[in-house]
């Protein structure tokens, strides 16, 4: 399917919901904008964090409000106050930000491997791993990992909300055509041509070839294939690897659970499973020296006859060799695991499964790795000494050419936190004008 027009003020690359929110802002605000989705329909996983309250309002978007996540209680409140009202403006620096907070908050949140926080903070080993289960939400890495990546995975939950929201996709692309986005689907970009001054897109729809110019072009795809559209290499080393294996569980209905609780209610909130704190770090060892998790932990949620398992320490490596064996075994001992809080096995109220690995995933929604957040997050701030002088430096969106910028999970902030890399990509095209 070809565009409406030759040149557009945006170009949207990618119709999940970061830039589903980017193109509803900009249209909204007047600029001509076209999206342009690889799939047959807008949306990607359309299984996302809940959206910021204001974008939910700027948008008018019929979604109710997240909320902080219960199971790390006050765990670094203080950290928590200081950045969540940045997260709708350009970045603030790493010292302020800091000036803020605890200096103890910040030794123990930003500066020390989270284990070891855990450890001093914590005696009992279910408490330490109702927070290091959500810190490792998408994320395969040692809690004692000099790299603090679980760090700031637990910062984006604590920020972010309790739960994923099904059904945002259909919202967000409403949003976007009712302020007049145009939309054009089954369009696999192939090339982005850019310089300062602008860019050019080219896509095919499966019968012929595309081209539009553009002032800005928003890449909603990861930064690893955005290098590659634009002319680079498709470098194995720098290839993200994602960690998550998804299983959506059709049911005749939810099972009974153990501790007598409402399944109706405690699905709804999600409960965790094999998330001990041992467990957690027994599933990474086993995982890193290449064997599945005999314990596999994970997090269930869901609503009516339907629940998705999110599980974790479950690498793209572990399913590179025999993938359909190892998804056997990794659907098997999912299973086992999620058993130990039901009063009934969960096999026996199954009426269809679907699993996703990694690499499901990464053919699915083109998602390198099939990682969630297209990468490593980062802090949701900037560097004392980095460059700030663009508006896509401010809203840690920049590319190395000055119309192209990263509207999606790739964005400094975009990761963790539904229509975060949206809202700031939209808003620093608004800033350049």
């Amino acid at each position: 399917m070809s565009s409406a027009r030759n040149s557009y003020d945006v170009v949207v690359v990618g119709g999940g919901h970061n830039g589903l929110v980017a193109a509803a802002y900009l249209a909204g605000a007047g600029l001509s904008t076209l999206v342009l989705e690889r799939l047959a329909r807008p949306g990607g996983a359309d299984l996302v964090s809940p959206l910021p309250g204001a974008v939910v309002t700027d948008l008018g978007l019929d979604l109710p409000r997240g909320s902080r996540n219960p199971a790390c209680g006050d765990l670094a409140s203080d950290l928590v106050r200081a950045v969540g009202p940045t997260l709708l403006q350009p970045l603030p620096l790493e010292r302020d930000v800091r000036a803020q907070v605890d200096p103890d908050t910040w030794r123990d949140f930003v500066s020390t491997p989270l284990g070891v926080t855990l450890e001093a903070r914590y005696a009992d080993d279910a408490e330490r791993g109702r927070v290091a289960a959500e810190a490792l939400t998408g994320t395969f890495a040692s809690l004692h990992d000099e790299s603090l990546a679980a760090n700031r995975g637990l910062l984006y939950r604590l920020l972010g909300g309790t739960a994923s929201t099904r059904g945002v996709a259909e919202l967000l692309t409403q949003a976007a055509a009712g302020a007049g986005a145009e939309l054009v689907t089954s369009a696999g970009v192939s090339s982005i041509r850019g310089g300062d001054d602008g860019a050019e897109v080219s896509w095919h729809d499966g019968m012929s070839q595309h081209t539009v110019g553009a002032r800005f072009v928003l890449s909603n795809v990861a930064p690893w294939v955005l290098q590659i559209l634009m002319g680079g290499d498709e470098d194995p080393a720098t290839k993200p690897e994602g960690a998550q294996l998804r299983i959506d569980l059709h049911l005749d209905r939810l099972p009974r659970l153990r501790s007598g609780a409402d399944p109706e209610a405690a699905f709804a909130a999600g409960i965790v499973v094999g998330s001990g704190y041992a467990e957690l770090a027994s599933a990474y060892d086993e995982a890193a020296a290449g064997r599945m998790p005999s314990v596999l932990p994970g997090r269930l949620q869901g609503r009516g006859d339907t629940l998705t398992y999110l599980g974790t320490h479950t690498p793209a490596r572990l399913f590179a060799d025999d993938p359909q064996g190892a998804k056997d075994l990794a659907v098997a001992r999912a299973l086992a695991t999620i058993d130990t809080q039901l009063a009934e096995p969960i096999a026996d109220r199954v009426v269809h499964l679907e699993a996703r690995t990694p690499q499901d995933i990464e053919h699915d929604l083109a998602m390198p790795g099939g990682h969630r957040f297209h990468g490593d997050l980062e802090w949701p701030w900037a560097p004392n000494r980095a460059r700030l002088d663009t508006p896509a430096q401010q809203w840690g969106v920049q590319t190395d050419v000055g119309s192209v910028l990263v509207c999606g999970s790739g964005s400094r902030r975009g990761g963790g936190i539904s229509g975060l890399g949206g809202h700031s990509a939209a808003h620093a095209v608004l800033a350049s004008r």
